[in-house]
């Protein structure tokens, strides 16, 4: 059997979507923010917590399963299932969803990520925050302490470095990458829900604001986020009875690519080359498995932590050839009527950060047609997780 064989293909659905409030200070604990948003998402696919007999959270999570189980009322866990790490985690949680279902194992999933990602600290805060006190290195359970003696302490130094080569090996510019920044703020400008919706960007905004670790500028980062999302995966049949519109699960995929390092996220600096991210396997793969490629995904939600992360993905989906990612972005090819409308809720530069999980939402909203920037061609939609340590994806589809 090879990665290529889906027996998986349209037989399980999403059939309901949940998310609280996208702030800086939710005043709630991750418990209530997970039960807040599972909840939502029952009620929108008319499926009782009774029915639910399967958990999947991500591996930062604070929320157990058994906790989020009891404060539901769900009356028996036959399943549940981590994933991650962080960002690579949203369309693998899915994916681990529909084995779950397809193998047996359960018959209705809930999937969520909750975190007081602004006003608290999750897992990767506290794993990663440098203190006042003095380093101490080695006993961890992560390789990338290893690179704190050399001064790299933070995400968005390693996505500099990645950056900074995209743009040596290829003229990549800052005002390609502002393309990015600003096609998301335009879609979270139509999104009530957006944490920047009240916000307004130009190229000299972008161009004004403080660079944070060079080459890149505040707003090629993401937003720290309180909220959370989630999701009610089923089998499609059962979805098709539900109370929304089912959003089919076309396929899914993850990969690591060849030599994947350790740790979370630095060791990927010593790749030989990190200007191509495991989402190019991981495309590999899902179109395999979709039973066609890029041509039909008419909007895309692509993991957006920095406008780098988004650009490099453009190339490994297959939208434009490697090295061309930055002209792609320039040439008006992710607005609305572009080639590839990208992050149809504002992403995760102006939306919210919710570690890929809000993007899936996004992607439920536009294959139903109820996104606030709905696209012509959205019957087919990409959902990416986060890059480079490993990566994963899924396709939605209209069901029709």
């Amino acid at each position: 059997m090879t990665s290529g064989y889906a027996p998986h293909r349209d037989r399980c659905a999403i059939a309901g979507i949940g998310e609280t409030a996208y702030t800086k200070r939710s005043g709630m604990s991750d418990l209530a923010l997970a039960v807040t948003a599972c909840t939502a998402a029952l009620e929108d696919a008319g499926i009782p917590a009774a029915e639910v007999d399967g958990i999947v959270r991500n591996d930062f999570d604070l929320v157990t399963h058994n906790e989020l189980a009891d404060a539901l009322g769900i009356p028996n866990l036959t399943y549940w299932g981590i994933n991650g790490a962080g960002g690579s985690a949203a369309p693998a949680q899915v994916a681990q969803a529909v084995a779950a279902i397809e193998s047996g194992q359960a018959s209705t999933v809930l999937v969520f990520r909750a975190l007081n990602g602004r006003s608290g600290a999750d897992r990767y805060g506290q794993t990663r925050r440098v203190t006042d006190g003095p380093l101490e290195v080695g006993g961890g359970s992560t390789y990338d302490e290893y690179f704190l003696p050399h001064g790299l302490a933070a995400a968005g130094q390693a996505y500099a470095m990645v950056a900074r080569r995209h743009m040596i090996e290829y003229g990549t510019t800052s005002e390609q990458l502002a393309h990015i920044a600003l096609a998301c703020r335009e879609r979270a400008n139509a999104n009530p829900r957006a944490q920047l919706g009240h916000r307004t960007m130009t190229l000299a905004d972008y161009e004004a604001a403080r660079m944070i670790s060079d080459p890149l500028r505040l707003f090629d980062y993401c937003l720290e986020t309180d909220g959370a999302c989630a999701l009610v995966v089923t089998s499609a049949e059962r979805a098709r009875d539900g109370r929304r519109p089912a959003a089919l699960i076309r396929a899914v995929s993850m990969a690591t690519g060849r030599a994947p390092k350790g740790g979370v996220l630095f060791p990927v600096l010593l790749r030989d080359s990190y200007t191509t991210f495991p989402s190019a396997a991981v495309a590999e793969t899902l179109y395999r498995r979709a039973g066609f490629g890029p041509d039909e995904i008419g909007v895309a939600q692509i993991y957006d932590c920095f406008t780098i992360t988004a650009l490099i993905q453009l190339e490994d989906y297959g939208f434009c050839e490697k090295g061309e990612g930055g002209p792609f972005a320039a040439s008006g090819a992710l607005g609305l009527d572009g080639r590839l409308p990208i992050n149809t809720g504002g992403g995760h530069l102006s939306e919210g950060y919710l570690h890929g999980l809000n993007h899936v939402v996004e992607g439920v909203r536009q294959v139903r047609g109820e996104s606030t920037s709905t696209v012509e061609r959205n019957e087919v939609c990409l959902v990416t997780g986060g890059s480079p340590p490993a990566s994963s994806a899924l396709i939605l589809r209209r069901d029709t």
